[in-house]
């Protein structure tokens, strides 16, 4: 991602606050060492120069803060090297009066985006330097709260500056997840719509092809009107089940699948051995076994060219085979599969697919 402009940078309402409480910190200090400078007896030139650096040095303890807020600690290194050179010549020029530019040096220091720990060891050497200096000149009573007061707001500043960052990039955070969250719930109403309309769909055009052959026969009408019936029904089941599964609702489970595979197969004129109960499926693999049965028997109608198709299950597994063409028809991949993978994996379980004992294709999965 690229970084912001300079003028995306100083907009805002927390720029507007820092630059507020930046203006009337200012003016705390820069009016009494304004009259400082210009009551001394120099010469012009120097007046002229020092007051040039205390506008270079109050612009930049304004700006460079914010400049450095949205950018990498490269750039506030960058940004606290031109405050530290600029506050320097402003002491070069005064004297020690402007020491007192180092409380307000301390805050721009600890909302500068810096490496960790470093605005830290930043803030305790001006409080120290500032310490030694007093000291030296014989303060004591200043040598305590001169570097008290560096310490206090440089730290607090500091502190106020990391949470900012970590509010940012908290939303940030929040706005990736609930990125992803769309795209699981896009990816989840693919998969179901392709388990819920393939198998729908493809009960569908078997039973409305053999209603078509059936009218070819003078007997069949009666044969090809239930099929059509059951053609409704179907109909009708996949909009419902689409009306669910747009609503976050999976009303699949491995009973109502085996009474689906049961009708699908003897249309298809495919030879069923299915089991006749599922009450040995535990109720939190019902919905699972469900799903691999549907996507199952949905494969064998379609692509297996099979005779006999069995399906096994236990506590913990669920089997589809055929005596069809087996895997190496290129069975073994496709969106329906892949939602089935995905579904197991989630689970804790395994998926299985080769070949079956009948001599076609099998889907094992076992949890």
């Amino acid at each position: 991602m690229s970084s912001p402009s300079l003028w995306e940078t100083l907009r805002g309402p927390g720029p507007r606050r820092w630059f507020l409480g930046a203006g009337l910190s200012i003016m705390l200090w820069a009016w009494p060492t304004w009259n400082l400078v210009w009551s001394v007896d120099e010469p012009a030139a120097w007046k002229v120069l020092a007051s040039a650096s205390l506008v270079a040095f109050f612009a930049a303890y304004a700006v460079l803060p914010m400049i450095s807020r949205r950018r990498d600690a490269r750039t506030g290194l960058v940004c606290v090297a031109i405050l530290l050179a600029l506050n320097g010549l402003v002491i070069l020029l005064v004297g020690r009066e402007a020491l007192w530019t180092w409380p307000f040096l301390a805050c721009a220091i600890g909302m500068t985006t810096l490496p960790s720990r470093v605005d830290f060891a930043l803030i305790m050497a001006l409080s120290g330097i500032s310490l030694a200096s007093e000291l030296a000149e014989g303060n004591h009573e200043q040598a305590i709260f001169q570097p008290a007061l560096i310490l206090s707001l440089g730290f607090m500043m500091s502190s106020f500056a990391r949470l900012i960052r970590q509010t940012a990039e908290l939303r940030a955070a929040q706005t990736g997840l609930a990125d992803a969250a769309v795209a699981a719930e896009r990816s989840r109403v693919a998969r179901d719509m392709h388990d819920i309309l393939g198998h729908s769909l493809t009960v569908i055009a078997v039973k409305a092809e053999l209603a078509g052959r059936m009218l070819e026969t003078p007997a069949g009408a009666d044969r090809a009107a239930r099929e059509i019936a059951d053609v409704q029904d179907l109909a009708r089941g996949a909009l419902a089940d689409v009306r669910a599964t747009v609503a976050g609702y999976r009303g699949v489970n491995v009973l109502a699948e085996l009474a689906a595979a049961r009708t699908a197969l003897e249309s298809a004129g495919i030879a069923a051995e299915l089991p006749s109960t599922s009450e040995e499926v535990p109720a939190r693999h019902r919905e699972l076994f469900g799903w691999v049965l549907r996507e199952g028997i949905t494969n064998v109608v379609r692509h297996s060219e099979a005779g006999h198709c069995r399906v096994r299950l236990s506590a913990s597994r669920v089997q589809v085979e055929d005596d069809g063409v087996g895997p190496g028809s290129g069975r073994g991949s496709g969106n329906g599969l892949a939602g089935i993978r995905e579904r197991v994996e989630a689970a804790g379980g395994t998926v299985t697919i080769g070949s079956s004992d009948l001599g076609g294709f099998s889907l094992a999965v076992e949890v």
